[in-house]
């Protein structure tokens, strides 16, 4: 389950920055919403992903309410997903 959570946190990630740094300035600079929609529909449902596996995460291996708050606050962090990896999962 942990191999598939830092799978879902890295795509997470990318899809997060792809949303704030490439679709909304096409959206908003060049007038081109399709980014937004289609990077963002991606975005929302790793989001879900990304929180669901983590409640099952949290009582597969017992997180403290510390822990699992940091893990959830950092998907809405650019570039917190990443941290959360090196941090928390990287022995894992």
């Amino acid at each position: 389950m942990i191999k598939i959570f830092k799978i879902t946190a890295f795509l997470e990630g990318i899809s997060l920055l792809l949303l704030l740094f490439f679709a909304m300035p096409m959206k908003y600079a060049f007038d081109l919403p399709i980014f937004v929609r289609t990077i963002g529909m991606a975005h929302g449902l790793l989001f879900i992903g990304y929180i669901t596996i983590a409640i099952m995460l949290k009582m597969e291996e017992k997180w403290d309410v510390k822990k699992f708050t940091t893990i959830c606050l950092a998907s809405v962090i650019p570039f917190g997903t990443f941290y959360i990896e090196k941090k928390y999962l990287r022995s894992a």
